[in-house]
């Protein structure tokens, strides 16, 4: 039974960068940060579907150290953002591993299979879409995803389109896709591969405040991480054992 470490109601999957990439072989794999945490006190579909991912990495370095006052921490931080490359490149030899990207605005996702594949040396993407914003409430929409997925021979798929959005979409389809063997929720993702966003200088990285790199070159993002401030009286709570899970 693979170790866990509790914050608040999630359990996430304690164990490295390197031992992820070894037992990565099928399910669907979330990476949680404090925004997801918040949500996922008061969105209940959002939680049940976290509930049904094999996969529940820690995404984010605030998680990682807040993780340090538990009795039992993570021992690693694994970004999305950084874990696909990792991902792509681990399988580069493995013909069974195909990739299909989806998210991002138009023309984005068809980048990033083209950076990923030159750098690979061979077509481990084969398949690349840009859904329309609202692209979750048009059934047809969601049809001809699935037929466009199933129709690639992909066994690996990336949705990158924001939570919870993006775990919402896999938890909801994915049985409709029996060929895709992995499911990857990595939000802003395909974006970087593409270039189309650069992550923080890697010492904001280290110093985990790659939040504040990010506020600063994106000032749309204030509110959501000034709102994310609300992720700490609850862990509080959680140290002082008076958290409670509002879906137990």
């Amino acid at each position: 039974m693979m170790e866990k470490v509790q914050i608040l109601n999630i359990g996430i999957q304690n164990l490295t960068e390197q031992q992820l990439l070894e037992s990565l072989n099928e399910g669907v794999l979330f990476t949680p940060n404090v925004d997801h945490l918040l949500n996922l006190q008061r969105d209940k579909e959002f939680y049940e579907c976290y509930q049904k991912a094999e996969w529940v990495i820690c995404d984010s370095m605030i998680l990682y150290l807040c993780s340090k006052l538990l009795p039992q921490r993570i021992i690693q931080a694994i970004p999305g953002s950084t874990f696909l490359s990792r991902f792509y490149m681990y399988h580069r030899d493995d013909p069974d591993i195909r990739l299909f990207l989806l998210g991002a605005a138009p023309g984005v996702p068809q980048e990033a299979m083209r950076r990923i594949n030159a750098r690979v040396g061979r077509e481990i993407v084969i398949g690349a879409h840009s859904p329309s914003f609202g692209f979750e409430k048009d059934s047809q929409e969601i049809e001809d995803i699935i037929d466009l997925i199933n129709r690639s021979g992909a066994t690996v798929v990336v949705v990158g389109v924001g939570a919870p959005k993006q775990e919402k979409f896999i938890i909801h389809y994915r049985d409709r896709m029996p060929d895709v063997k992995i499911w990857m929720a990595l939000g802003a993702t395909i974006d970087y591969e593409a270039g189309n966003k650069q992550r923080a200088p890697r010492i904001f990285q280290r110093l985990a405040i790659e939040w504040f790199y990010r506020m600063c070159t994106n000032p749309r993002l204030v509110k959501r991480y000034v709102s994310d401030l609300a992720f700490f009286p609850s862990f509080i709570s959680q140290l002082m054992g008076k958290y409670k899970n509002p879906f137990a």
